[in-house]
């Protein structure tokens, strides 16, 4: 089995007799922290990763592992701010990272608030287990994947589906922007980070330029040299104009026969011959003979959950080479920027309840102009979302997937229904009773639901953006030894974004203001002013075809058809329908094929993952 990267650790309470600690994380390094803060390992890190910082007088302590940026000055004031009380500090550093921090005898463990690094836990006696690795615990604990949640990840849409779970049953997860709190004597709890206050447009235009900025200069200074995707977007081209103000780098750009007449590479192109820093390589998927779902049957690599770079393996190992063969250190790519730099579709009902409804109301017939759709539609389904309730939205979807009539799902979401808190995506088709059953059971709002769908959305979509990256960052580093940063979900950038009202980061006949308010001189304005966007739905398909036969015998052999929850029948006959070319449920077969993958490959025996501890003489499984 190829490393995967992860932070464990064991936290005695004191609360019931102390488990017998006779394992640790196999080629695990143990960190070397006080005896107040348990007992830390880290598995895949490099040595400079790793940071450990105590305060003078012994009461403070800060770990941080993976991508943290801050500098000296920086660490050493939030370890004072940490004995100040404000031990949150140490969690909003620049970077993206792990934060163990200790007040006293408390401890908190925070990951970001874009999911790349997420805290998971469970009990073993009076000891808290606790790891970035959900599949790391669910293996000591010899815990199954948590198949309703995997399904109904690709069944429905604005359901907060982990929340306090995991991938895994009896394994728990602490949600984005929450720590986990340790102490002697208490049970672990969670508690929420403060959340950054609301931002002008203006201010928030400046700080972005700052912070990004900072996230792409820092990671110019570490170890290796730097490299980067240039697929020509504002987002990837963004960060390689800023990266290439600081130091030489290798610009990557990947095209196909489908994708070579876009405007990307147009825009690629035009950068990398604008900065005399960057070495650009295009490389063509038709000449390196690779497509999208090739090598679905060689070895795959482990994540803590299903990833739809899986889809990829082959045309990200054609685009990685040249970065492999550079010798990177980090390769920077612009995924997140769409998830902060613009906004959800309902950031216009949150202008609405400002009390601006009639320039809402334009920008709703303007959403509905743009999408080709009914205006009547859009303005009826927004006046229904204002006035329905999350909780009573979440009961009309159970009552729906429960019900007796067929969830024909055949056609694509319409336009105007990603103006609704959530609903059922074209996968829910598939459900049978049982699957159908299992689903709604899961449709609870959680405590403190938000106080409107933009909020709502924008979190679950950024979730599962860093998700995702975090997936796909572990499989570059284990098939590739390639390491991904993604500075748009950098926690620092993530707060500055996200302060900015939504409708103010999407308008109607205009395509990312944010980016252009603050990188207008730094980066060239014809790229700030670029409208178009590039259709992936050819490559997809011609994929898909070509790889047809193995697809075709991954949905014989379904994981999720054998547990009685989707009726292979009808996910067939929307493959069947991908591959002659009719309007399909791509982005749903796609995550089909990425859990189905992920279920018959995830490695859940515990000795893959733990070996004795010898300095322990009674072992204990």
């Amino acid at each position: 089995m190829a490393v995967m990267r992860y932070v464990t650790g064991a936290f005695d309470t004191g609360q019931q007799d102390p488990a017998q600690v006779g394992w640790k994380p196999r080629g695990g390094a143990e960190v070397p922290v006080t005896r107040a803060l348990g007992t830390v390992w880290a598995v895949g890190f490099e040595d400079w990763e790793t940071s450990v910082e105590a305060a003078p007088d012994g009461r403070a302590e800060l770990v941080t592992v993976g991508c943290c940026l801050a500098a000296d000055a920086e660490r050493s004031e939030a370890l004072a701010q940490t004995g100040a009380g404000r031990w949150h500090r140490a969690a909003r550093l620049p970077g993206s990272y792990l934060a163990v921090v200790r007040d006293g005898e408390r401890v908190y463990l925070a990951g970001d608030r874009a999911a790349t690094v997420v805290v998971h836990w469970l009990l073993d006696g009076g000891t808290v287990l606790w790891s970035t690795s959900a599949v790391a615990l669910a293996a000591y604990r010899q815990c199954e994947p948590d198949l309703a949640r995997a399904l109904a990840a690709f069944a429905v849409r604005g359901v907060d589906l982990l929340g306090e779970h995991s991938c895994f049953t009896g394994v728990n997860r602490v949600p984005p922007g929450q720590a986990l709190v340790l102490e002697p004597g208490r049970a672990p709890r969670t508690e929420p980070l403060p959340s950054a206050g609301p931002l002008d447009f203006m201010a928030g235009a400046g700080l972005l330029e700052e912070r990004l900025t900072v996230a792409v200069e820092r990671r110019a200074l570490l170890p290796g040299r730097l490299s980067a995707d240039l697929s020509g977007g504002i987002d990837s081209s963004t960060l390689t104009a800023l990266a290439a103000q600081f130091t030489d780098l290798l610009a990557v750009t990947y095209t196909d026969r489908h994708m070579q007449d876009e405007d990307d590479g147009v825009y690629a192109r035009r950068i990398a011959a604008d900065y005399p820093a960057i070495t650009h390589r295009i490389v063509h998927g038709d000449t390196e003979q690779v497509r999208q779902f090739d090598g679905l049957t060689g070895l795959l690599p482990v994540t803590d959950s299903p990833s739809l770079s899986v889809g990829v393996l082959a045309v990200k190992g054609a685009q990685l080479a040249p970065v492999r063969a550079w010798e990177s250190g980090a390769h920077l790519t612009g995924r997140g920027g769409d998830d902060v730099l613009d906004a959800v579709p309902t950031a216009v009902l949150d202008l609405y309840r400002t009390g601006r409804r009639v320039e809402a109301g334009r920008r709703l017939a303007a959403f509905a102009r743009e999408r080709r759709c009914s205006t009547a539609a859009v303005l009826r389904q927004a006046h229904t979302t204002l006035r329905t309730p999350y909780g009573r939205a979440l009961d009309a979807l159970a009552d729906t997937i429960c019900g007796r009539a067929p969830l024909d799902r055949s056609q694509l979401v319409a336009p105007w229904e990603s103006l609704s808190w959530c609903g059922t995506l074209p996968a829910a088709a598939w459900l049978t009773r049982d699957g159908r059953a299992q689903v709604a059971a899961l449709l609870a709002p959680p405590p403190g639901s938000e106080t409107g769908p933009a909020q709502l959305h924008e979190r679950l979509f950024l979730e599962r953006m860093g998700e995702e990256h975090a997936t796909y960052d572990q499989i570059a580093r284990q098939l590739f030894q390639v390491p991904i940063h993604a500075p748009y979900l950098d926690n620092q950038v993530v707060d500055v974004c996200h302060g900015v009202p939504g409708w103010q980061r999407r308008v109607p006949s205009d395509f990312k203001p944010l980016a252009r308010a603050a990188f207008t001189g730094r980066v060239p304005g014809y790229l700030l002013g670029r409208r178009t966007k590039t259709a992936m739905t050819r490559t997809v398909t011609t994929g898909m075809r070509a790889n047809a036969p193995i697809i075709r015998a991954l949905f014989n052999t379904s994981l999720l058809a054998g547990a009685g929850l989707i009726d292979p029948r009808s996910a067939r006959t929307a493959l069947e329908a991908a591959l002659r070319g009719e309007p399909a449920a791509l982005a749903c077969l796609h995550y089909l094929i990425a859990t189905e993958l992920w279920l018959a490959t995830i490695p859940t025996g515990r000795d893959t993952w733990w070996e004795p501890n010898e300095e322990h003489e009674e072992i204990t499984w």
